[in-house]
């Protein structure tokens, strides 16, 4: 009975545990970003001015994280700046070399955000990186909530978005030494590729962080079902009231 009763409870928790979850990714980021290439290439609003419009949720949510809940919406606080960093650059112009360097300068401000994240003890990735360890499970998702202050699953928690934040701040560097060193029509082509390189070498070595918080929370999950069976066969032999 208390078996199926658990069972049922974490299948009727599961759906919303997984949206309650996924939700900052696709309001700070999804959002922000799909509105700006609806209007930017959709309808064919301007650069800045699409991105100024998509940064208005990013700027509700950081005020309201920062006034109201007394605390950094770091996803939010992100979006916001890049997309200011964004605005100002499309008032620079100049030759090819300059308009790449440009690029390069957005993408860094992103790395820099995610290093920061960490010291500020808010790691960026982590919105990315809870519902891909938990599985939308929601023993999983409680597990997670339960280490949040275990060191070992800390530090873990901040190498991966060191290992991000590292890796795309290096491709930003490499794109913007190229930019003055190799010729744009190199370059057309190099910064993308520099680009997959950074994103395919972050998800290798992303797995030093992940392999290691897996094994956390599975043995987080192992126990407390230990626990729960311990209370439960505690419950069963207990003795029962005469009744009358």
């Amino acid at each position: 009975m208390t078996a199926t009763t658990t069972a049922a409870t974490a299948a009727t928790t599961e759906p919303g545990s997984v949206k309650q979850t996924l939700a900052p990714l696709a309001i700070d980021i999804a959002l922000p970003l799909g509105g700006y290439y609806l209007l930017h290439a959709g309808f064919g609003v301007g650069t800045a001015a699409a991105l100024a419009i998509t940064s208005v949720v990013p700027a509700v949510r950081s005020v309201i994280g920062f006034v109201v809940k007394r605390e950094a919406n770091t996803l939010a606080t992100l979006m916001l700046t890049v997309n200011l960093v964004a605005i100002a650059l499309t008032f620079v112009s100049g030759d090819a070399r300059l308009m790449i360097a440009k690029d390069s300068a957005v993408s860094s401000v992103i790395a820099l955000g995610i290093l920061w994240s960490v010291r500020a003890g808010k790691p960026a990735m982590t919105a990315g990186l809870k519902p891909f360890v938990t599985k939308g499970n929601a023993q999983r998702i409680a597990a997670w909530d339960a280490l949040k202050e275990d060191a070992a699953f800390r530090a873990k928690e901040n190498l991966y978005s060191l290992i991000w934040g590292g890796a795309l701040l290096t491709e930003c560097l490499a794109r913007l030494v190229g930019a003055f060193t190799l010729a744009p029509s190199t370059m057309a082509w190099l910064g993308t590729v520099l680009l997959v390189a950074a994103i395919g070498g972050a998800c290798v070595l992303g797995g030093a962080a992940v392999e290691p918080l897996e094994k956390l929370i599975a043995e987080r999950v192992k126990a407390g079902a230990a626990d729960a069976g311990t209370g439960a066969d505690s419950d069963a032999a207990s003795p029962q009231p005469a009744v009358r």
